[in-house]
């Protein structure tokens, strides 16, 4: 049977009996590790990671302060919560220990109620940004799934993805909200997981009951991710369901118009479009970016949300520099068809 590991803190301070008193009230529950100074704590943190340190502040040599810059330094170690535990409770004392990267300030002496209420708070709140940042990887991962069977690469829906951030923040979107769409966008044709390849990879113009089983995939992908109250699957829902939807009502699934189509669908749209014209498939040849612009231009009014084709056109420097970072080589492409 596989065992969980507890947690691992890192204590550190210059005098045993403070170490001594840590190991009392948290040994039941945790790993501890114990230092005397900065340059060890340093050492064993850099020998283990540890899930949290608890951090003195006046040490002989090599302050706390100084200890948790060298550790916010270190890109292995930065994403550690640091707990200064130290007699100084000064305000400014407090402020300079937060400026310094700490997340919470214990003074001495310590009751040991609040260090364990402490110590549980912030390993959570690590538990709950690994849950978040796994969440996240597995909705990016599903994406890139569903693009491999459509595109050798899949580096599409890294760049619509990416496309779809920049318009996102042109739009008025915060960073947070921007981040959001950056993280839900690869879920925007999940739904071709559903589609058989006969259709999904032929050669050639679908015909009349292929593109039907084709544009299915909206759908598809919404029962996929699912029903959500909020959130990035809740977002990635939407963009599925919406971001073949048309500005003239003449799209899919819905027959939705305007501003009645998502914000998330319409930006989606754009990315989704102007990044399929630009590369190559295996149906259809890779345009040039003037003529993708061209067509974009062009299906003002109608395919996309017009105002959001001039925040696009605006953007196209950033644009550029995602295309050239994230760039495929070509394959051979075969006769063309309508883009799905």
């Amino acid at each position: 049977m596989t065992t969980v590991t507890q947690p691992l803190i890192l204590a550190v301070d210059d005098e045993a009996s403070n170490l001594q008193l840590l190991r009392q009230i948290l040994q039941d529950h945790y790993r501890l590790r114990f230092a005397k100074d900065g340059p060890r704590a340093l050492e064993l943190a850099r020998e283990e990671v540890p899930d949290l340190i608890l951090l003195d502040v006046m040490m002989p040599g090599m302050s706390g302060y100084e200890v948790c810059a060298a550790l916010k330094a270190d890109p292995a170690l930065a994403a550690v919560p640091v707990i200064f535990v130290t007699a100084l409770n000064d305000t400014s004392d407090e402020v300079e220990g937060f400026e310094a990267g700490a997340v919470d300030y214990i003074t001495k002496p310590v009751s040991p109620p609040i260090v364990r209420a402490r110590v549980r708070t912030h390993l959570s709140l690590v538990r709950m940004e690994e849950l978040r940042a796994s969440r996240l990887e597995i909705v990016q991962r599903l994406g890139l799934a569903a693009e491999y069977k459509d595109n050798e690469t899949g580096l599409h829906v890294i760049r619509m993805s990416h496309f779809a951030r920049i318009l996102g923040l042109a739009a008025g979107m915060t960073e947070a909200e921007a981040d959001d769409l950056l993280h839900a966008a690869p879920m925007h044709d999940v739904g071709k997981i559903g589609i058989p390849d006969r259709v999904l990879l032929k050669p050639g113009p679908l015909d009349p009951d292929e593109w039907k089983i084709m544009q299915s995939h909206a759908h598809i992908g919404a029962e996929i991710i699912g029903q959500h109250d909020h959130g990035v699957l809740a977002l990635a829902r939407n963009i599925a369901l919406s971001h073949h939807e048309k500005w003239d009502g003449s799209g899919y699934p819905n027959g939705l118009a305007g501003k009645d189509i998502p914000l998330e669908g319409r930006i989606c749209a754009i990315a989704d479009v102007f990044d399929a014209l630009t590369s190559i498939r295996p149906y259809k040849k890779a345009w040039t970016e003037a003529e993708a612009l061209d067509f974009l231009v062009k299906q003002k009014g109608k395919h996309f949300d017009p105002e959001l084709i001039d925040l696009f056109l605006a953007q196209m420097p950033a644009i550029r520099a995602i295309r050239e970072r994230w760039a495929e080589q070509d394959v051979e492409a075969a006769p063309e068809r309508a883009a799905a």
